[in-house]
């Protein structure tokens, strides 16, 4: 027999440890999702008391239009008109009222120029508009 040939029943010298890190990658990925999906919303049972009904709401506003031209006010379906009354009542409580509007892509510009209309109309200055971050390549 050659001496570069081993015999079958020769332990080998080395380890394969290629299974070993598929293992430790699988891990890895499913700690990452685990952990993200963990922190985005941590559900917890709030106590109660009757002092939570004088402390401050958030008072931004939320409008969102979707793709079939159907409007929102802080997820609440409304007409144009409903939009301006209320947004009216909330600038009359809050003259500082901060607005985001959040329009999906395929809206028709002329239901988002409806909505920046009656925010100029009332006067709201404080208002953003949502967009998604582009990463550029």
């Amino acid at each position: 027999m050659s001496a570069d040939i081993k015999d079958d029943n020769q332990p080998y010298d080395d380890i394969n440890i290629t299974p070993m890190l598929d293992l430790a990658y699988v891990l890895l990925v499913t700690f990452i999702i685990l952990t993200t999906a963990s922190v985005q919303g941590v559900k917890v049972n709030s106590p109660r008391t009757l002092a939570a009904n004088q402390l401050a709401k958030p008072q931004t506003r939320a409008i969102t239009i979707t793709s079939d031209g159907a409007m929102f006010l802080d997820a609440y379906p409304v007409t144009l008109e409903e939009l301006s009354q209320r947004l009216a009542t909330y600038k009359a409580a809050n003259p500082a009222l901060p607005v985001v509007l959040k329009a999906d892509a395929r809206t028709q510009y002329q239901r988002v120029t409806e909505v920046l209309e009656v925010a100029k109309k009332l006067d709201i200055t404080e208002l953003g508009l949502v967009t998604q971050r582009v990463v550029a390549e």
